[in-house]
């Protein structure tokens, strides 16, 4: 199957941030609303998964006085983050991408390098 790629985008910096431009091999296949929401949501996990607040220096904090032992017991605001695009890469899989015979694979498991899309043979029917 045919893949497309969406780049980093590295204008603000090496945060985590995905260009949000609508890539022509989808034309036809897929919205670009539906596209440039996806995107949207996204860059705004990562946005908030970075961003620093008294919780997570308060997490820092305890981390050393710990000796990093509290990780075993709890997971950090990253990781909490992570889960939730996971779980949004999930359900933008089931109701708009495996329809239209598009698979959208979880950054994370690209290295947050790039978001890929997969142009399906044929769509993948959901069994409920």
């Amino acid at each position: 199957c045919m893949k497309v790629f969406i780049q980093r985008d590295y204008s603000d910096g090496t945060t985590v941030k995905f260009q949000s431009s609508f890539p022509p091999e989808l034309e036809g296949k897929l919205d670009r609303a539906a596209f440039e929401n996806t995107i949207g949501q996204l860059n705004a996990y990562f946005r908030e998964a970075e961003r620093g607040s008294c919780s997570t220096y308060c997490e820092g904090c305890m981390a050393c006085l710990t000796a990093y032992l509290i990780f075993i017991c709890t997971q950090t605001h990253y990781e909490k983050c992570l889960r939730k695009v996971a779980k949004f890469v999930q359900e933008q899989n089931e109701r708009i991408y495996k329809p239209r015979g598009l698979l959208l694979t979880n950054p994370v498991d690209r290295g947050l390098r790039v978001i890929e899309i997969s142009i399906l043979d044929q769509p993948i029917v959901s069994r409920t």
